[in-house]
């Protein structure tokens, strides 16, 4: 199976989920270091970086 960057970028980039309701939200990731972004569904600061397959 081949990986394209495009592909990869587009999947992975920027790309976190919540931990308490396993939500996927798109936003840069000095933001979830300084805890300025939060869950639209949960209101949770805790996020993670997607797991990458």
């Amino acid at each position: 199976m081949v990986k394209f960057p495009e592909a990869q970028a587009r999947l992975y980039k920027n790309v976190f989920v919540c931990r308490r309701c396993k939500r996927k939200i798109r936003t840069d990731n000095m933001k979830v270091i300084a805890k300025a972004v939060k869950c639209r569904n949960c209101n949770d600061k805790a996020l993670r970086p997607v797991r990458k397959k």
